[in-house]
C-alpha cells in the first residue's frame, strides 16, 4: 500500500472501531444498569439492548445504495451524526422508553456497507483484500474491548458516562472521515463490495447462503439474549460486583481466542469446514444449556469460555464461507444480506431474551438458546460440505464487446475456474476458482494483472 492508502485504511478501521465500541460498550452492563430507569422490566431492557439491530438491519443496504447517489463520506457523516444524537438521548434517559428510542436512533446510523464501499474506492485492486482484513480485525477487536472495558468504564462514569463516551467516539469518527480520508469525486460501483438490487433475489434464493445467514442470525441472537441475563446472574448468584466483571471477561476472551485458533485452522487449512461448523454449533448448544446449572463461578466461567470459543469460531468462519459461496461478482450483495441477518439476530435476541427472562427466568434463556443451537447443528449436518473456492478480481482495459466475449470464453475454459463474470461498466472481471486445480500459468498469461 502507498502512504495515502495506508492512511485511509487506518482511518476507516478506526471509524469502525469507534462505531462498534459505541454500540457494544453497554452490552455487558446495561442488563443491570438500566434496571433503575422508570418503567424498566426485563422485557423492555432486552428491547433496549437489541433495538439498534432492527434499525441497522432495515437501513444497512439502503444507506449503502444511497451513498452511490450522494457520496460515501456524506452518508457516513450523516450516519455518525445519527449515532451521536442517539447517544445523547440515551445519556439523558431516565425512562426505559426514552432509552429504547435512543438506541434505535443509534442503530439508524447504519454505515457499515458504505464504509466498505468507500474502502473499495480508496484502495487499489491488489490491496483491497489486505485492507478488508485490517478492517475486519478492528471489528473483532471492538467487541472484545467492549466486554472488557464496559464494566470498568461503567464503574467510573456510570451508564450515562458510557453513552457520552459513545457520543465523543462518533465525533472522532466524523473528524477522521472528513480530514483523514481523501475526497473521492467519482465513486466506482463495485459489485464485489456494494449491494446490488439485481443480485438480491439470486442471493436470497441460494440455499447454502440461506443456511449461513440464519446461522449468523442465531449466533447474534444468542449473544444478546445471554447478555440480558448473564451480568445480573454474576451479581446475584455468584456475588461478583459489576466492576469486577471486566477481569472475568478478559480471561474468558483471551482463552477463547486461543481455543478458537485450532478450530479455524482445521476448518480453513485442512478443508474440514462442515465438521467444524457442526461441532461448534453443538458446543454452543451444550455450553448454553449447562450454564444454568453451574454451581461455582469458575464452572460458569469455563462454560462461558466454551460458548465464546464457539462464538468466535463462527464469527471468523461464516464471513469467509459467504465469500466462497457468494454468486460470482456479487459478494457485496451477499455480505449485505449477511450483515442484515446479523443485526436482525441482535434485535430478536434482545427482545426474545428479555421476554424469556421476565416470564421464565434465566433458565428459560439458557434452555432456548441451547436447544436452538442443537437443532440447528442437525440442520447443518445434512448440508452439503462447502467447496474450498476463492474469489479473484482484476481490472480490465477498455475493450470492445467482441474482445470481452473472447476473454470470457478463454477464462471459462481454464482448468480450476468454476465461475466467471465480466462487467464492462466496472471494467472488472470476477472469478471463482479452485486454487488446488487452477491452471495458474494460463490465467497469468490471459490476465497478468491478477493477484493470486
Amino acid at each position: 500500500m502507498d502512504l495515502l492508502e495506508r492512511r485511509s485504511v487506518l482511518a476507516l478501521a478506526l471509524i469502525y472501531l469507534f462505531r462498534m465500541l459505541g454500540l457494544f460498550l453497554i452490552l455487558p452492563v446495561i442488563g443491570v444498569a438500566a434496571d433503575g430507569l422508570t418503567g424498566a422490566d426485563a422485557a423492555l431492557i432486552g428491547t433496549a439492548i437489541g433495538i439498534y439491530g432492527l434499525t441497522q438491519a432495515s437501513l444497512q443496504i439502503p444507506m449503502g445504495m444511497w451513498s452511490d447517489k450522494i457520496g460515501r463520506k456524506r452518508v457516513i457523516v450523516i450516519g455518525l451524526l445519527l449515532f451521536a444524537i442517539g447517544s445523547l438521548i440515551c445519556a439523558n434517559a431516565d425512562d426505559i422508553m426514552v432509552l429504547i428510542v435512543g438506541r434505535a436512533v443509534q442503530g439508524a446510523g447504519a454505515i457499515a456497507s458504505t464504509l466498505m464501499a468507500l474502502l473499495s474506492d480508496v484502495t487499489r485492486e491488489q490491496n483491497r483484500t489486505k485492507a478488508m482484513a485490517i478492517v475486519g480485525v478492528s471489528i473483532g477487536a471492538s467487541f472484545m474491548l467492549s466486554l472488557v472495558l464496559g464494566p470498568w468504564i461503567f464503574a467510573l462514569v456510570g451508564l450515562s458516562g458510557l453513552f457520552y463516551l459513545s457520543f465523543v467516539l462518533s465525533l472522532l469518527g466524523i473528524i477522521l472521515i472528513i480530514f483523514a480520508v481523501p475526497n473521492i469525486v467519482q465513486h466506482t460501483f463495485r459489485r464485489d463490495t456494494t449491494p446490488s438490487l439485481t443480485a438480491l433475489g439470486l442471493v436470497l434464493k441460494d440455499s447454502n447462503l440461506r443456511f449461513l445467514n440464519i446461522s449468523v442470525l442465531l449466533l447474534h441472537a444468542s449473544l444478546t439474549a445471554l447478555f440480558v441475563t448473564v451480568p445480573g446472574l454474576l451479581i446475584n448468584q455468584f456475588d461478583l460486583p459489576l466492576s469486577q466483571h471486566s477481569w472475568l471477561y478478559l480471561a474468558i476472551m483471551g482463552f477463547a481466542f486461543a481455543g478458537m485458533l485450532p478450530l479455524v485452522i482445521i476448518a480453513e487449512s485442512k478443508g474440514k469446514m462442515k465438521g467444524v461448523l457442526v461441532a461448534v454449533l453443538m458446543l454452543l448448544g451444550v455450553s448454553s444449556i449447562l450454564l444454568q446449572w453451574a454451581p461455582y463461578l469458575w464452572v460458569f466461567g469455563v462454560l462461558l469460555w466454551a460458548y465464546f470459543v464457539g462464538f468466535n469460531s463462527l464469527e471468523a468462519t461464516l464471513p469467509s464461507l459467504i465469500s466462497k459461496l457468494a454468486p460470482v461478482g456479487y459478494r457485496g450483495t451477499a455480505m449485505g444480506v449477511f450483515s442484515t441477518h446479523q443485526f436482525m439476530g441482535s434485535f430478536l435476541g434482545g427482545v426474545g431474551g428479555g421476554w424469556l427472562l421476565q416470564n421464565h427466568s434465566s433458565s428459560g434463556v439458557f434452555w432456548f438458546v441451547g436447544v436452538m443451537f442443537l437443532i440447528w447443528s442437525m440442520v447443518g449436518a445434512v448440508q452439503p460440505a462447502p467447496r474450498q473456492l476463492s474469489s479473484l478480481a482484476f481490472s480490465l482495459p477498455n475493450m470492445t464487446d467482441e474482445e470481452v466475449s473472447t476473454l470470457a470464453n478463454q477464462l471459462s475454459e481454464i482448468q480450476g475456474v468454476e465461475g466467471m463474470q465480466i462487467f464492462k461498466d466496472e471494467q472488472t472481471a470476477y472469478l471463482k476458482v479452485d486454487k488446488k486445480l487452477l491452471d495458474k500459468d494460463t490465467l497469468m498469461r490471459l490476465a497478468p494483472q491478477v493477484i493470486l
